[in-house]
């Protein structure tokens, strides 16, 4: 699609947000619950799509994608009036005959750039939020996973106008094209160096825009922690999506007096959940395409190895991966993995496992277990990074009461629930002044009398 097509079909939004149709909450409810409607008739055909892209058996496909959606439409519809009413504030003294309040109202017309690791649930999530505060949307979908790019365009179609909803395929001459039109708002989620041109694209406009982002997150397990509960969490949350998971943990840093329990653990752990040969698991995925399968099988060490390791390039499937003895120098410590590779590396205090961290950008999540209050205290206070869990990895976005976000390198923003409702609203601070009083000292001449009025009201 060209640029002229693109910049017709952003002027057709921009036209139909301005007729106000989508600034009344019934409007909103409705979207929401015809959308919600239409996922159901179709969540079969979700399913298969992420099954031919990402491997995904079904019951993965709704925990972590299709679930997480309906209950993000189900928050909203519940919530959406209540966010939506002015809230008012206090007013100063001085302006004691009026009412102060903020007032969320949408941008206009949003683009959602959406990544192909979890392609239903970073598409439509966003895009639930968006619809929630009011705005019209052209989704970009990602062309890495082209089944689940056609069943949201499928189910877009089926589900809204054009002039309302959208969604535009293509690769980066697409992505160029979108990137250059006048949009109110951008939601983009992806790699970093993508998203730094997003943002230089977005600034040539000063367009806002929320940039969720990656990272290598860490997780320490300390030498109090619950080892095999550790074991069976870490395993579960790597190796979901066959590791291609943002807030996956990216390593391990473990305390040098448990390390091997841990891994012996986490062995018992992967034979346990994905069973003796993952590659023989027709519920276990498989990696997104040839390119990024090469990719990982260049961070694997065999001199490190000491759990799987065996491939299937048919198939673009490798095994949970273990790689004990790693250094900060190894090629798999040098970018995100995004795979079913896990590095672990050994620390004696925490006070090094802090150090670590905070000497490398802040991750998109962060992961300690312990059971020791004080050093989960010490964590969560001394390391920056988006969220994360204690005693727990990845489901800290699973729930609509937080917002879901980076920090420096790892985005900017947030989203889900009420944050996600504020994200794609602008808040404006109005004051309704009442005309029955009007005090003189602002006005020229400034007498002693004005000068003691104001100094008592601005004190």
């Amino acid at each position: 699609m060209n640029y002229e097509e693109i910049s017709a079909r952003l002027s057709a939004q921009k036209a139909f947000f301005d007729t106000g149709v989508t600034l009344t909450p019934v409007f909103r409810v409705n979207a929401l619950k015809h959308l919600r409607r239409a996922i159901k008739a179709q969540t079969d055909t979700i399913a298969r799509a992420l099954k031919t892209d990402l491997g995904k058996s079904a019951p993965e496909a709704y925990m972590s994608e299709i679930g997480l959606v309906m209950a993000e439409i189900s928050h909203m519809i519940r919530k959406l009036r209540g966010y939506a009413k002015d809230k008012r504030v206090k007013t100063p003294l001085a302006q004691f005959h009026s009412k102060s309040y903020i007032k969320s109202s949408p941008y206009g017309s949003v683009l959602i750039m959406s990544p192909w690791n979890y392609p239903f649930l970073l598409t439509i999530g966003p895009l639930v939020d968006a619809l929630a505060a009011g705005n019209t949307a052209i989704i970009k979908p990602s062309a890495y996973s082209p089944a689940t790019s056609q069943a949201v365009d499928d189910l877009i179609r089926s589900s809204f106008r054009e002039e309302y909803v959208t969604v535009i395929q293509g690769g980066r001459e697409e992505n160029t094209h979108l990137l250059k039109a006048p949009f109110d708002f951008i939601f983009f989620t992806g790699s970093t160096n993508v998203g730094k041109t997003v943002l230089e694209h977005a600034a040539q406009r000063l367009t806002p825009c929320v940039l969720e982002l990656g990272g290598k997150s860490p997780c320490i397990v300390d030498d109090t922690a619950d080892i095999k509960l550790a074991a069976r969490r870490i395993v579960f949350g790597k190796f979901l999506n066959c590791g291609q998971t943002c807030v996956a943990p990216d390593y391990i840093l473990c305390f040098s007096s448990v390390k091997d329990e841990l891994i012996a653990e986490i062995k018992k752990q992967v034979a346990l959940q994905y069973g003796e040969d993952p590659l023989d698991n027709a519920d276990y995925g498989k990696i997104i395409n040839k390119k990024h399968f090469e990719r990982l099988l260049n961070l694997i060490d065999l001199n490190k190895l000491v759990l799987g390791g065996r491939c299937d390039p048919i198939s673009l499937r490798i095994e949970p991966t273990i790689l004990d003895g790693v250094t900060p120098e190894d090629a798999v410590m040098q970018e995100e993995v995004f795979g079913p590779i896990l590095p672990v590396l050994t620390v004696k205090t925490l006070d090094e496992a802090i150090a670590f961290v905070k000497a490398r950008p802040h991750p998109l999540a962060l992961y300690i277990f312990s059971g020791n209050r004080q050093n989960i205290a010490r964590v969560t206070a001394h390391c920056q990074f988006g969220g994360g869990c204690v005693n727990d990895v990845v489901i800290h976005l699973a729930t609509t009461e937080m917002g879901f976000g980076g920090v420096g390198e790892s985005g900017m923003g947030a989203y889900h629930g009420k944050r996600g409702f504020d994200t794609f609203s602008h808040q404006k601070s109005i004051l309704d002044k009442k005309t029955w009083m009007d005090l003189p000292m602002r006005y020229q001449p400034y007498t002693k009398l004005n000068d003691k009025l104001i100094r008592f009201f601005l004190r």
